[in-house]
């Protein structure tokens, strides 16, 4: 891959995102139950300001209704010769998510209208859900579909839909200035790991590696249910994030390899878009970039007319472009420990950018005499060079009507790399704040 390498002290982190994730990985989740209860606890072992809170069935949520609740104990199918064909313990994935319970016998032909399977990817079990039709099915790799022998199978799910709650977890770091950078991500797939895990995985740890840093902004973290989490968040709580969110993201499928991906907000040019831009064409020069009409997952919430926030999403493999998404072959071995800790690399670089953003103005009249202040280099390396003209172009550019990101992109150099410059002219007067809110 292209770019720069992913740095030692993320690497480490990814090794242990890895472990964490394996240890969710068996839980069966669903947009409502106790596998997204079980998730946030565990989370919470890792997000030590991690808040849960919930949506009773039956709540109004803008144009939504939050659904009943769904548990599911046990679901199997036997064949004709007594033999288990399939069965929810194996792989959660093998079970419709919000299946009925049902408790009967059917003839092959009829069992197969209930029955899911990828013929492109005969070995695969997808993951397929009705949350809001009611219905009942399994999901069953098609090489073993097609090996079904004809006769009569029993057939047992042992669910229940009841009036119950919808859970989200929420955390909260105070910064030391006004506005919010808000992060969202979902906990309510099963057993997959780069569209479902990989996301929670690397906003705790973003979260962690914040704590301990100063901080300009404030940061808020939603763990929710995909969509209806999503709207439901947004009827309680748009008020306040429309008065204080200056950039927001959602960060999904954001563990394997293969690339980098951004997808822009509706507006395409927030705050939000301009560092996740910058920042991942620093990583990795070939990321691929996704407009709004490619939208898919909670950004088309946060994004939405009479929303309208400041939310761009940040990907490694985009949801719905590689081949093992939503299947048993999104997996612990497609998600790798590198490919998290570069997804934190991509995330920690993009709100790095949002919070060295200034605007600032040169001080002297004309070019300054940088030999006599000891910033012009006494020796002619390469990497001297270089140092220097990117100090003398941030100078040319600090005029007052740029912010650092646009000066950035402007010279071809990464913020994080312009932010100790900046606090060297500072510290010599050669340029000065100018105090307005992060430009958009």
């Amino acid at each position: 891959m292209s770019g720069l390498a992913i740095p030692d002290e993320f690497l480490a982190l990814g090794d242990e995102m890895h472990a964490f994730g394996r240890g969710l990985f068996p839980i069966c989740r669903s947009i409502t139950g106790d596998g997204v209860r079980e998730t946030l606890a565990r989370i919470k072992t890792q997000v030590s300001g991690l808040e849960t809170r919930s949506f009773r069935s039956g709540d109004k949520v803008c144009d939504w209704t939050i659904p009943l609740e769904w548990r599911i104990r046990d679901a199997h199918v036997i064949g004709p010769d007594g033999d288990v064909v399939i069965r929810l313990e194996d792989n959660n994935l093998h079970i419709v998510g919000y299946s009925e319970p049902v408790d009967t016998e059917l003839e092959l032909d009829e069992l197969q209208a209930h029955l899911h399977s990828l013929p492109d990817q005969p070995d695969a079990v997808p993951y397929v859900t009705s949350y809001y039709n009611p219905s009942w099915g399994f999901c069953i790799a098609d090489r073993r579909r097609s090996q079904l022998a004809p006769g009569r199978y029993r057939v047992r799910i042992d669910s229940e839909l009841f009036a119950g709650q919808l859970d989200y977890g929420e955390a909260f770091i105070a910064g030391s200035s006004p506005g919010e950078i808000f992060i969202s991500t979902y906990v309510c797939h099963p057993s997959m790991a780069n569209n479902e895990l990989s996301g929670p995985l690397v906003s705790a740890w973003l979260y962690n590696w914040l704590r301990q840093k100063p901080r300009r902004y404030s940061y808020r973290f939603a763990f929710i249910p995909e969509t209806i989490g999503a709207i439901a968040y947004l009827s309680r709580n748009l008020t306040t994030m429309k008065e204080n969110i200056v950039a927001g993201f959602v960060l999904t499928c954001i563990g394997d390899d293969r690339c980098y991906s951004y997808l822009a907000s509706r507006a395409e040019n927030t705050l939000a878009d301009r560092a996740a831009r910058h920042a991942l064409s620093h990583i990795d020069p070939q990321y691929k970039s996704y407009t709004f009409l490619d939208r898919g997952s909670d950004e088309r919430q946060y994004c939405a007319p009479g929303v309208d926030l400041p939310v761009a999403s940040i990907m490694r493999s985009k949801y719905a472009t590689y081949p093992e998404y939503h299947t048993s072959l999104d997996d612990f071995g497609l998600v790798t420990p590198s490919g998290l800790a570069g997804g934190l690399h991509a995330a920690v670089r993009t709100v790095e950018a949002i919070e060295s953003n200034w605007i600032w103005r040169a001080t002297t009249l004309g070019e300054p005499q940088l030999g006599r202040r000891g910033l012009y280099p006494t020796e002619s390396t390469e990497e001297a060079t270089a140092d220097w003209r990117k100090m003398w172009n941030l100078l040319a550019y600090a005029d007052g009507t740029r912010d650092l990101i646009a000066i950035a992109d402007k010279i071809g150099a990464p913020i994080w790399e312009l932010a100790p410059i900046v606090a060297t002219l500072e510290s010599h007067d050669l340029i000065r704040r100018v105090e307005a809110a992060n430009p958009a």
